[in-house]
């Protein structure tokens, strides 16, 4: 059974339709939280980290940077926690049918990605909003996001894998998100790092595909003066290593989900 047959193809379709529909079933506005909780979550941010603690770096449209750090980092932290719970909460499935558990986890990635798509509507409004001058350089998002995708499929197929056996991952996960919002440049700028003196940091932090991503989002969509890794080192090719990683993990990733798909209905 091919990963990409029919049958796959549309059980991934109904598994996304099902999980969207179940979000916020129940809830009086629906999936107007889909639009509200970024907003809501973003509002308490700003008020927080910009205005009482002064973290803007003087870098123009500074807010709708920290907007789109946000729910880029949202996108990831879904992707890979939902992702991680995926085969557990589908284990019914998997004793009743014949398919290729890939798919669930990458339904949850696809879910995930509407998601951040509602939100990068937002986004764009609010920039908009704020006097940032569309271009073709928006279509950079493209390439961006395929790379985030890789990387959240990636980390999520070893997540799901691991949490089968071993159920106390969860709450270490959520450790590590926390932690690692704060480790990236999520509600600062890589600028503001350096306006600190703390160059080597900023060199160490940029390896994480998750700030590279972040920083090239914001220097083609929101201010071309954010800066980027390339702006940190002297040779390029350190450079590339985060835009490589998220293709490693992805392989990796996939290697250990797949080696071990079999086992899974006998486990749960």
């Amino acid at each position: 059974m091919t990963f990409f047959s029919k049958k796959n193809r549309i059980l991934l379709n109904e598994m996304v339709k099902t999980d969207f529909k179940l979000r916020y079933q129940g809830s009086l506005i629906g999936h107007l939280w889909s639009i509200l909780k970024p907003l809501m979550l973003f509002t308490i941010m700003y008020l927080v980290f910009i205005r009482f603690l002064r973290l803007d770096d003087g870098t123009p449209h500074y807010a709708i940077g920290v907007l789109l750090g946000m729910v880029t980092w949202s996108f990831f932290q879904e992707a890979t926690s939902m992702g991680m719970v995926s085969i557990v909460s589908r284990g019914d499935l998997l004793r009743k049918l014949n398919f290729s558990k890939e798919i669930i986890v990458i339904s949850s990635v696809v879910g995930a990605a509407i998601n951040y798509g509602i939100n990068l509507l937002v986004v764009f409004v609010f920039a908009l909003i704020n006097g940032v001058q569309p271009d073709w350089k928006f279509l950079v998002i493209i390439p961006l996001f395929i790379e985030l995708a890789l990387l959240s499929a990636g980390i999520a197929f070893i997540l799901s894998t691991l949490f089968v056996k071993y159920r106390d991952l969860g709450p270490i996960w959520e450790v590590v998100m926390q932690a690692g919002m704060y480790a990236t440049p999520v509600i600062y700028s890589l600028t503001f790092i350096i306006q600190k003196n703390q160059v080597t940091i900023a060199k160490l932090m940029m390896l994480n595909p998750l700030a590279q991503i972040i920083q090239d989002l914001r220097h083609y969509i929101v201010y071309s003066g954010n800066m980027r890794g390339w702006d940190l080192y002297n040779h390029h090719i350190w450079a590339l290593i985060p835009y490589l990683l998220p293709i490693v993990i992805f392989a990796i990733g996939y290697a250990i989900f797949h080696r071990n798909a079999k086992k899974f209905a006998e486990i749960l």
